[in-house]
């Protein structure tokens, strides 16, 4: 999508407001001893209360209104009777719509006292992501934002998984460009226009580079690695990144 109205500013900006709002309100009920089906629900009742819809429900009928992934699981868990424990690596992935505009969000973090080594992981997705957005102005390679997350991770001893990306979003959850690659790749590489709507989400990983489907339909998982993402929407504009999805209430990176 590429943002031409107030109107569109407006739109995207309430729905980022609200997803952000989710995410953060499930982060903090993560603790030892709830299921991830128990905090799926709290999401529902949020986006009704909001008016808004969960974009994997409403889009792919996807069974839960978030994407909520612990330990190897690392995109697309789906919510259920898994109980959380301390010192497990959980994501929440908080996609959805309002009014036509969507924006999607998502954070993985330690639960209470954990592995110093998946914390780190989880401070390094964030840098990662940051130094990837100095990339995302107008009139420069999309690729210069992978090159930059790859570089990052590889500089603090990790890596990342190279088949799952960003991606455009805006007036659907999926959009072009159909892939924002974490690492340098120039195939299918094209400028970044002002007005242009991104979600950028680095996955940092200890050791693996690819994840694979679990037999479910919808959980990416990995063998012997764990991975962090971090995740939010955005408006490209001439004086940087105006993100959406932070820390609850839109802000001007």
């Amino acid at each position: 999508m590429i943002v031409r109205t107030a109107e569109d500013v407006t739109g995207l900006k309430e729905i980022g407001r609200i997803c952000a709002a989710i995410r953060d309100e499930l982060m903090q009920r993560t603790k030892p001893g709830i299921t991830t089906k128990e905090l799926d629900t709290i999401a529902g009742e949020l986006f009704a209360k909001a008016g808004a819809m969960s974009a994997p429900k409403g889009e792919y009928d996807f069974p839960g209104f978030t994407c909520i992934s612990v330990n190897e699981e690392v995109a697309h868990g789906i919510p259920g009777d898994r109980v959380i424990q301390e010192g497990d690596l959980v994501n929440i992935d908080v996609s959805g719509s309002k009014n036509g505009y969507f924006a999607d969000t998502g954070i993985s973090f330690v639960v209470g006292d954990g592995d110093e080594v998946l914390k780190n992981m989880c401070k390094i997705a964030k840098v990662a992501f940051e130094e990837g957005i100095k990339k995302a102005v107008p009139g420069a390679k999309k690729s210069r934002i992978g090159k930059a997350i790859y570089q990052t991770a590889r500089k603090h001893g990790f890596t990342v998984i190279k088949n799952l990306t960003g991606h455009g979003i805006g007036r659907s959850i999926h959009e072009e460009p159909e892939h924002i690659f974490n690492y340098y790749e120039t195939d299918g590489d094209e400028l970044l226009k002002e007005g242009m709507v991104i979600a950028v989400e680095p996955f940092i990983s200890t050791l693996e580079e690819e994840v694979f489907e679990k037999g479910d339909g919808w959980t990416y998982i990995t063998e012997k690695s764990f991975v962090a993402q971090y995740e939010h929407t955005m408006i490209i504009t001439k004086d940087g990144p105006m993100i959406i999805t932070l820390d609850g209430e839109v802000q001007d990176k």
